[in-house]
Order: C-alpha cells, then structure tokens, then sequence
C-alpha cells in the first residue's frame, strides 16, 4: 500500500468524523492550563526570541508566575479586564500568558492608539490595570484620569534583554527619542513588578471554559469599536482546529522536530494571537517576535542564518519583502507554511513568492468574532487556489442573502460562520451582537463571497467596501489585484466615487514602482483585464497607502481623505 496515500486517507476520515461535540471535548480547561501544560512539557526549548534574545517555556512559565502573582496582590477579582499594550517584545507573550494564569481578561490594545481611542477600550471594558511600553505611557497619561484603570505596569525595551537591554534603553529613549516624557503617579515597573512576584505563588481562580479569557476590539470602522467576547472554550477550539488543520502539511513530508515560525505580525492582533502564540505554544515551537516589520532593512536581517518554518502574513507584507534585494536572498529551504490572512491574498502576490521561496501561500480566513480562524486552504497543495478554502474542523459555512435564506452555490452572498471558535458576542452589546448573530446559531461576518460546488469558498469583498456602477456590484479586490500584477506597480487601492451618470464610479489610488508609469499606462492595462464598467475612472497616484498597523490597505482613510479635500474646495 502507498503510505502517503494511506496517510491521507486516514487523516481525511478522522476530519470527517470530528463532530462540534468532539471539538468541544478538550483537553484543558482553560488557555491558562494549555500553557501551563507547554511550559513544563517544552521546558527547554526556546518559546519566544527578540532582538537577538530567546527565553524559554520554563522562562515562560517562571515570568509569567511572577508578574501573575503581582497581580493577584493588587486585589483584581476573577474576570477582571487587565490590558497589554505592547508591541512585539518578550514582555508581551509574558503579560498576556501572567493574566491569563492568575484569573484575569486579558484586553489587546493597539500601541499606536489616540488618547481618544485608547480611553474608549479601557472604559468599555472596565480595564482595572494595565500592562503598557513606556514609549506609549504618554498617550496613557493624557486620559489615564477618565478611566478605571487602578494600577500601571510600565515596561521599558530593554528589560528583559540582559546587559544588551540597557544600552537598547539608551537608545530607544536618547538616541532616536522614542519615548515622550511621561508621568503616571503610582505606576510600577515591569522588572519591580516581576520582583515583587518572583517568590510568590499564585493562586487557583477555578478558571472554566464559559470563561473570558480575551476581549478582542474590532477596528470600529463601521461606528464605535465592540470588543469580541472570546471565551476560553473559542480560543482553545481554534487552537484545537488549527493543530488538526496543520496535520495536513505533514502528509506528504516529515514534520520538523523544532518548529520556528515568524511573528511579525502583532501579537495583539487576532491573527497572530492565535495563530502564532497560542498554536505556537501549544505545538513547542519558537516564535521569532518581530517588533517593527514596517522597518524591513532590520526585519531581514533578523531573518538571515534562521531556518524558519512558518511564516503567517498579510498580501501587503508579503509584497514589501518581495521587492526588498536582501529579501530574495534568504536561504527559504526550510519553509513549509505560508499561511495568508487579515485581507485578500492577491493572485500577483502569491505566484511571485512562490517563484522566490518555493512555498507556496494557503490563504485562510476568520475574524476577531471567530478567534479568528473559519476557513483555510490545505498546506499539501503546491498551488495557490485563489479562495479562502475550506472549512475548519466543526465548522459550518453558509453562503446567504439580504434576507437570511442560501443562496445557490456560485452565487454571491454573505459569508455565514457557525462553529465553536465563534464569540460569546459583544462586550456589553445585546444589540449588536443581535445584529450578527442568526437564530440558527450563525455569525454574520459582513463579507461577501462565493462557494463552489467542492466546499471552496471565494471571498469577493467586505459588504461595506463593494461599489455599485450603474447597478452593477464592483468588489475592489477584483481590482486591486487586476492591478497588482502591473510590473510598474507596487500596491493600488480601489474605493467608490460618486458619479451623476452611474452612482458611482471605481477610484484607484496606486503607489508606483516605476515612476515613469502614467494614468494612460493603468487605463490601458486595466482595459486589458476588466470590463467596461469596473474600470478606474478616476486614478491618483501617492507615494504610500494608509494602512493599519497590521497592514492592512485602509479604504476608509482614502476614502474619507478625498471626502474632506472636495469639501475644502468648495
């Protein structure tokens, strides 16, 4: 008998027979116990490395003990929301695994709030403490006040870097003064706070699957941001579904004995959260925790010599690394997962990193609301499928209309999700979470998309951002990645622009590559690919495209840009 094939046909028969009561059967009952359970079993191994420093899962669990000891002593009950507000450095996996261990919710922040939008998170979900790097203990400063945060944790760059730390200090703060002056009466410092729990113990808070364990904040860019109520049961049933997933990978080829993915996207970010942290965890792997992956000259060089195995990503980071020189001269032998989510993979992307790292990208797809994790391709196809795959384990999806029904398969609809990674709803939102949730138990996610007749799902656009030319629908993905595959064009961003005779019209702002390429240029290569009425009408060029600090292209901020600069001129 071929093993291979035997293997797979074992491996599809036991996917087949996992039941939503099966997934639920978990081994642990919490994430705190899962991490535990890593940290003694891979006591050795490295967890997580930054800026040339590794710390192990018993460093882990030891630092993680401490500062959750810490936090026990300030009084916080069961459930009480602590917020981490940090960037890729070791700190982070340690403040987020500490309040998961002593009791807590742990609440991601963006580092790169507003004092307006940091006020919000922290008041809408009571945060009683908070973890935060002193580069952003500015903007803290100016809202702490108007917030029920009780207790400040500050963490510098350097502290857990050794002897090296202090000089990263010095220069953080002097050098390229990084770090606004800052002043918040009462706070502690994250190497006091590890000192003040270092000989504690903690103490069992009788942590539960119906449990908190995250509150995830959506970017708020269809009104004021809501916080996804991930219980532990939803983030151990996605690390669960992915743990299985990942079985296909190996179907074909020896999985490695030390796994070391990439983490340069954040690790406050839902998809890195999960996807890297917690199946990281989960598997023993290392995570090699990238602080600024906008900065690519340093992100690859930390990549030189490393013998990286996954590497999860966005289309657009994906393309900045393909025209970085350095880049391309990686050693990629070693690379068995590319894993694409966050938005849609772009044909042009993928084939290009396939031709320069010989792996090919398995583009998924989820949500905060699903921890995030609903959908991906199989890791044993050599080819980039252009969909966002199958369903996960235990996973139903559901192609819909305006009015709740099916709707053919082929047809475009909304994308659907039932399955135990879906959240409890929204934080203190019954009518919001009224809003996405079906009777039968599904979660509407706002994105279109279409599944063929083998379970394949294409995801078209997000509901918001589709453009409706003289009645037909326009997804700007289409576009995007229509233009992408222009060799004079790095990115291109497409967003509907009102227009007397049709509605509306495509606009497309692209950042070039070759600046010799001109209006004409795009228009005659458009009209190449597209039909009439999905072609840009109106083309602007810019050096750069806003992005979200994950990056991901902001339609919204191009389109409200161009709102404000036609008011200023009339």
């Amino acid at each position: 008998m071929n093993t291979t094939a035997a293997k797979e046909r074992i491996w599809l028969k036991s996917y087949a027979d996992i039941t939503p009561a099966e997934i639920g059967d978990f081994a642990y009952p919490s994430v705190a116990a899962l991490i535990e359970d890593s940290c003694r079993k891979y006591a050795s191994r490295p967890a997580f490395s930054c800026m040339g420093k590794s710390i192990s899962y018993e460093d882990l669990g030891n630092y993680s003990r401490a500062i959750g000891v810490w936090l026990q002593s300030l009084g916080l009950e069961k459930g009480d929301r602590v917020a981490v507000m940090m960037p890729n450095i070791l700190q982070t996996p340690v403040a987020m695994t500490a309040i998961l261990r002593a009791g807590y919710t742990v609440v991601n922040v963006n580092p790169l709030y507003t004092p307006r939008e940091l006020q919000h998170q922290l008041s809408d979900s009571g945060a009683k403490a908070i973890i935060i790097l002193e580069n952003f203990a500015s903007t803290l400063e100016q809202i702490a006040g108007r917030t029920p945060v009780e207790h400040v944790c500050v963490a510098s760059m350097g502290d857990m870097l050794g002897l090296k730390g202090h000089i990263v200090n010095f220069v953080v703060r002097r050098v390229k003064k990084m770090v606004p002056d800052w002043s918040l009466p009462g706070h502690v410092s994250f190497k006091d706070a590890l000192a003040k729990g270092k000989e504690g113990q903690l103490k069992d808070m009788n942590v539960g699957l119906d449990d908190v364990a995250f509150l995830q904040y959506t970017g708020g860019t269809t009104g004021v941001s809501k916080g996804a109520t991930l219980l532990n049961s939803n983030i151990l049933a996605n690390t669960k579904q992915n743990e299985i997933w990942l079985e296909t990978a190996y179907i074909h080829e020896p999985k490695p004995d030390d796994l070391v993915y990439v983490c340069a996207l954040p690790l406050y970010h839902i998809f890195a959260l999960t996807v890297n942290a917690l199946v990281g965890m989960k598997l023993g792997a290392l995570n090699v925790l990238i602080p600024n992956p906008r900065d690519l000259p340093t992100f690859v060089k930390t990549l030189q010599g490393l013998k990286f195995n996954v590497f999860p990503g966005l289309t657009t980071l994906f393309n900045g690394l393909l025209n970085n020189e350095d880049f391309r001269k990686l050693d990629f032998s070693s690379l068995r997962l590319t894993l694409g989510g966050g938005m849609a993979v772009q044909r042009p992307v993928a084939e290009r990193w396939q031709e320069v790292t010989g792996c090919p990208i398995a583009e998924g797809y989820g949500l905060s609301e699903t921890s995030p994790v609903a959908t991906a391709n199989r890791f044993d196809k050599k080819e980039f499928t252009g969909t966002i795959g199958l369903p996960l384990p235990s996973t139903d999806i559901d192609i819909r209309d305006d009015d709740g029904q099916s709707v053919p398969l082929g047809e475009v609809g909304e994308i659907c999700i039932r399955g135990p990674q879906v959240m409890a709803g929204y934080w203190n939102r019954p009518d919001e979470t009224a809003k996405v949730m079906t009777a039968d138990g599904y979660f509407r996610s706002g994105d279109m998309g279409i599944m063929d007749e083998n379970g394949y799902t294409k995801i078209v656009d997000r509901k918001k951002d589709m453009i409706l030319v003289s009645g037909f629908n326009v997804y700007p993905n289409e576009i995007e990645e229509v233009v992408a595959g222009h060799p004079g064009i790095v990115e291109a961003a497409a967003v509907a622009a009102p227009d007397e005779h049709s509605g509306e019209v495509v606009k497309l702002f692209v950042v070039r590559k070759d600046p010799s390429v001109t209006e004409d240029d795009v228009r005659d290569y458009c009209a190449k690919q597209l039909t009439n009425y999905k072609r840009p009408k109106h083309i602007v060029f810019r050096d750069e495209l806003p992005k979200s600090n994950v990056g991901k292209i902001l339609r919204r901020e191009l389109r409200d840009s161009e709102a404000e600069q036609k008011a200023s001129q009339t």
